[in-house]
């Protein structure tokens, strides 16, 4: 938490430098956006380690205290999060391509469902993997 309390203003201050920067359209200007870009990067590998190392002392002291991994359910998440998100685009792609052979050929009805329906699918398989994840921690 303390984390996200340093970084969320410094975040700011950078994304605000850098519209400001990117009004200017010198060559100065690209070198100061990308050290800005630079000092981001590294501010993430900062973060996202500090992120991993405290984990891994966390579900140690977990362990002996029974208490829940926080690391399974921030997974379940993510599975659930990017199996939505990659169901929601392959069910507009293959919607529009559904809807467009349906016009043609409205007796193609059935199998534009069931291409629509197997993209609708992936949404389970992240339901499936949350699941199973939340039945680990």
């Amino acid at each position: 938490m303390l984390t996200w309390l340093i970084v969320l203003p410094v975040l700011a201050a950078v994304l605000g430098a850098v519209r400001l920067l990117r009004r200017h359209r010198t060559k100065h200007a690209f070198r100061w956006l990308l050290a800005t870009n630079l000092a981001l990067l590294g501010g993430a590998c900062v973060v996202l380690a500090t992120a991993l190392v405290r984990p891994a002392q966390a579900s140690a002291q977990a362990a002996a205290s029974g208490a829940v991994n926080g690391s399974a359910l921030i997974g379940a998440a993510i599975a659930v999060a990017g199996a939505s998100i990659g169901a929601a685009i392959a069910v507009a792609y293959t919607g529009a391509a559904a809807l467009a052979a349906l016009s043609e050929r409205p007796e193609m009805f059935g199998r534009a469902m069931v291409i629509v329906g197997l993209a609708e699918g992936i949404a389970v398989y992240g339901l499936v993997v949350a699941v199973l994840l939340i039945g680990k921690a």
